[in-house]
């Protein structure tokens, strides 16, 4: 697996094993009817002295590769690819919506990438190299990288899926507004994923389409077929990102709702009040007159007759349907 090193160098056999080399090395390394790889850490020195001065590429290749940020995108540099991919970032203590970018410059006989942080994608590369399974051509590394990028949004989409159909059943049952900020990171996530695999989209379809002849038909059918699964993610996403909107809609009318309700037996019980409030209010100011004043059982009386009052507003709100 790939560790945090501001630069790893590889010379393809093209039999599926790779020399490592040193940054040293690299100078004086014969790349006859091989391949040279060189995957650095774009921030690190080695990284902007060999690529600026060293790697003999075209000045717009070299500022892509060292520029600090970038969109999926494919460019055409006569019979090399300049290429930037996104890919989920799985590292640990990470958030996968945090989308790791890499940069890629990719001929027949020489591959640069540059990166800020680690991709599990070319370290499983890199394994794969080691143990003398690995690619065996530029166009199979190629093919092999998008492939491994799109493969590994499959766990993150369907986590993402099950989060919200959890959600929707959930609040199915039971409405809480504490769910309200996991309905806010999942809108956050889909919205930021989109954002990156939408041109990465665009960008894979590029590349197949281009007639690169270091790329045979059938890794453009591959590529394609990654395409393909690309764009299913991106329809996920969409799916999702609508199904959130529905459940924060109603949750919102929930919310709304119980409000309404609560606001409506607070009318009740001060429609109920009012004209006794007003009753014994009237009859409670401190003035000479007040009827019953002088009488013992005045008090039982309008008792009896606060009850009346009630019971003839309880049947007027029963008729009227109000409660």
């Amino acid at each position: 697996m790939i560790f945090d090193s501001p630069m790893q160098a590889f010379l393809l056999d093209k039999e599926g094993g790779a020399l490592e080399l040193s940054y040293e090395e690299l100078n004086n390394v014969d790349s006859t009817n091989k391949i040279l790889w060189v995957h650095f850490d774009y921030s690190s020195n080695e990284a902007k002295e060999w690529i600026t001065d060293k790697s003999g590429i075209d000045s717009v290749a070299i500022d892509a590769l060292l520029t600090e940020e970038t969109r999926p995108r494919t460019t055409v540099l006569g019979e090399a690819l300049l290429i930037a991919l996104r890919g989920v970032n799985l590292n640990p203590n990470s958030k996968p919506e945090d989308m790791i970018s890499i940069r890629l410059f990719i001929s027949p006989n020489l591959i640069i990438s540059t990166r800020k942080r680690n991709l599990l994608s070319v370290g499983e590369i890199i394994d794969n190299l080691k143990k003398g399974s690995g690619v065996k051509s530029s166009s199979e590394f190629l093919v092999e990288l998008t492939l491994r990028v799109t493969d590994r949004m499959d766990d993150v989409i369907d986590q993402i899926q099950e989060r919200t159909d959890f959600l929707e059943e959930i609040l199915i049952e039971n409405f809480d507004a504490e769910f309200r900020s996991e309905i806010l990171a999942i809108r956050r996530e889909t919205i930021i994923l989109k954002r990156y695999l939408s041109p990465q989209k665009d960008a894979l379809i590029k590349l197949y389409n281009e007639k690169i002849s270091w790329i045979d038909e059938y890794q453009r059918i591959e590529l394609r077929e990654t395409n393909d699964q690309l764009m299913r993610h991106i329809e996920e996403l969409d799916t999702i990102r609508d199904k959130v909107i529905l459940i924060q809609e109603e949750l919102a009318n929930s919310v709304s709702e119980q409000m309404n309700r609560k606001m409506y037996v607070l009318s009740i019980i001060s429609a109920i009040f009012l004209p006794l409030t007003f009753l014994t209010g009237l009859l409670g100011i401190n003035i000479g007159g007040i009827p019953g004043a002088k009488d013992d059982n005045a008090f039982l009386i309008f008792s009896f007759l606060l009850i009346i009052v009630v019971t003839i507003q309880f049947i007027i709100f029963k008729k009227k349907k109000w409660i």
